[in-house]
């Protein structure tokens, strides 16, 4: 029998099939059809730093209206921990998906700053949330700021974070870092019991009739799962640390890959979006006839077979390898 089972942010998971922050992760009926179609663990969507602010500035105002009117009429005001808004429905997910799903909850917080909205972090721990995904989507559009400072406001974050939680910490940032194996070790030193690699960036385009710029939300497809491969391989046995790839993951060969390089899981969203929750129960038959076929008992015999430090040519990940790819192309076009 082909064992499937992993372990992530020292989670045990019957297979390396998660589903990531999505659509589908936001709502019960839609976490239970993933449950039944056997994903191993769900990330649920992000609750934003913004919507934390934004609710607590509400509460400030509602609170401080008719503040110099008698006393008594201010009894009617909730407490904060009572108040019906944005982040309170975030954490009654997490307190009603714990309840009825068999697989982990992953919470997500997703923020830039160090400030007192971290302590939300802890509210998500105390909903039941087994682990923490920290999404850091940032961009860095301030030319005074340096790339040090970059680095240092996501280690901040990371430490503020980790001091408000004990459960499991996973940190989801993109690939624009000067240095992404040293910021990596960094950032597990900050606290990230794991990394995912990697944030997808949406950029903006421009409508040429209406002169503004428009948001467009563009599902992934398996080329884009090249750069998380790259960088899984070269991380793999030199951070301590767990490492999931998102971006790409869209089919059983996929997982393969992602595997094969040193990720402990394969987390989707666009594939799920675009084929529905069911889509986990064919990857796993997928997976399981791949192994079979290919002769793999188990993920933990499949799990870094071809990562940097397993490969006999290491440059494969490297800039020998551009040489090779950009020179191959060039013989093929001749004939």
């Amino acid at each position: 029998m082909t064992d499937l089972s992993t372990t992530y942010l020292g989670l045990p998971l019957r297979s390396p099939l998660v589903a990531s922050a999505s659509p589908l992760t936001g709502s019960l009926p839609s976490l239970r059809r993933l449950d039944d179609a056997g994903v191993a663990a769900v990330v649920l969507p992000s609750l934003f730093e913004e919507q934390i602010t934004h609710a607590e500035l509400h509460l400030d105002r509602v609170i401080e209206t008719g503040a110099e009117c008698f006393a008594e009429a201010l009894s009617y005001f909730p407490e904060l921990e009572d108040y019906n808004t944005g982040p309170d429905d975030y954490l009654q997910l997490v307190e009603e998906a714990k309840a009825s799903l068999s697989v982990p909850v992953i919470a997500s917080l997703n923020g830039v700053s160090d400030g007192w909205w971290v302590r939300y972090a802890r509210r998500l721990q105390e909903a039941g949330a087994d682990a923490l995904e920290l999404n850091v989507y940032y961009v860095a559009a301030d030319t005074r700021q340096s790339g040090d400072d970059v680095e240092r406001q996501y280690l901040d974050l990371i430490e503020a974070v980790r001091d408000s939680v004990t459960v499991p910490l996973a940190v989801k940032v993109g690939p624009f870092f000067s240095s992404i194996g040293h910021m990596a070790r960094r950032m597990v030193a900050a606290g990230a019991d794991g990394l995912v690699l990697f944030n997808r960036f949406y950029q903006p385009d421009l409508d040429l009739e209406e002169f503004h710029v428009v948001r467009h939300l563009t599902l992934s497809n398996s080329n884009e799962l090249r750069l998380p491969l790259r960088w899984i391989g070269i991380l793999h046995g030199r951070v301590d640390a767990y490492l999931a790839a998102t971006t790409g993951v869209h089919t059983a060969e996929d997982v393969v890959r992602v595997l094969m390089v040193g990720a402990d899981v394969a987390m989707m969203t666009s594939a799920l979006l675009r084929h529905g929750p069911e889509h986990v129960a064919r990857v796993e038959e997928a997976l399981r006839e791949w192994m079979l076929v290919h002769e793999y008992e188990s993920v933990s015999q499949l799990r870094g077979s071809m990562s940097q430090r397993s490969l006999p040519d290491p440059a494969a990940f490297e800039r020998a390898n551009y040489m090779k790819t950009i020179a191959g192309y060039a013989s093929r076009s001749r004939h």
